[in-house]
C-alpha cells in the first residue's frame, strides 16, 4: 500500500471478503490500516453494514482516538487497534473478525494445534486473550500484553485478531486461523480416540529456524 486511497480500497475489499466468508456479521468485525510509521490510521465505522462499505464511510483517527477525517463514528474497538499500533511499530494492518470455528474451539477450551503446515509457518503461536468486554480499555490492555511476538490472537468468547505489515497479510492470518480451526474440528469430530496427528516436532523446529519464528 503506497497511498491512503489504496488503504481505503483495501479495507473495503477485505471487509467484503470477510462478510462473504461468514467471518464477520452485518455489524460485527472491524479493520484498520496505516502507512508505515504513520501516527494516523483508517478504520471501519461503527453501526454500519460491513458487507458494502464505501470510501466516505471510513474514519481516520490518530493514536489517541481523535477523529481527523470522516463523518461516522469509528469502530468501538478503536482502543484495541491503537494499542496494537503503539506496541508494534512493524504492524500496519489489523483485522478483527468473529471466526465461528476458531472462537467456538476456544470457548470449548480447545487450543489450536500444529496440525497443518500453515498452522506452523503462518500462524506460529496463537495466544488466547482472557475475556474482557468489547470496546473497553481493559480489552485493549490485554491485547497489547499478548500481541508481543504474535501474528494472531484469539479473544475469548469474542473473536480473533490478525496483524500484518499490510492488509493482505492480516487477512491471510484471519483466514488461516479459521481454516486450521475447521480442520481441527473435523479431525476431533471424526477421530474415535480424539487424538490428533501433529506436524512432527523436528519439522516444527526446522520451521522455527528457517523462518526465525
Amino acid at each position: 500500500m503506497f497511498s491512503e486511497e489504496e488503504i481505503k480500497r483495501e479495507i473495503i475489499r477485505v471487509m467484503k471478503v470477510l462478510y462473504t466468508r461468514g467471518l464477520i456479521s452485518a455489524l460485527g468485525g472491524n479493520v484498520s490500516a496505516r502507512l508505515p510509521n504513520s501516527k494516523e490510521i483508517w478504520i471501519t465505522p461503527s453501526g454500519i453494514f460491513k458487507g458494502d462499505l464505501h470510501d466516505e464511510d471510513l474514519v481516520k483517527i490518530d493514536l489517541d482516538g481523535n477523529v481527523i477525517e470522516g463523518f461516522m463514528r469509528p469502530s468501538i474497538e478503536w482502543p484495541l487497534h491503537v494499542a496494537i499500533y503503539k506496541k508494534r511499530p512493524d504492524v500496519n494492518a489489523i483485522v478483527h473478525a468473529h471466526n465461528p470455528f476458531t472462537t467456538g474451539l476456544a470457548i470449548a477450551g480447545i487450543e489450536l494445534k500444529p496440525i497443518t503446515v500453515e498452522s506452523v509457518i503462518t500462524l506460529r503461536k496463537v495466544p488466547i486473550v482472557p475475556y474482557a468486554y468489547p470496546g473497553t480499555d481493559e480489552l485493549a490492555e490485554l491485547v497489547a500484553k499478548h500481541i508481543e511476538g504474535a501474528r494472531a490472537l484469539i479473544l475469548q468468547n469474542h473473536g480473533v485478531i490478525g496483524v500484518g505489515y499490510n492488509l493482505v497479510e492480516a487477512e491471510t492470518i484471519v483466514e488461516t486461523l479459521e481454516e486450521v480451526a475447521i480442520t481441527q474440528f473435523v479431525a476431533l469430530l471424526t477421530s474415535e480416540k480424539k487424538k490428533l496427528r501433529l506436524i512432527p516436532y523436528k519439522d516444527r523446529e526446522l520451521a522455527t529456524q528457517l523462518y526465525k519464528i
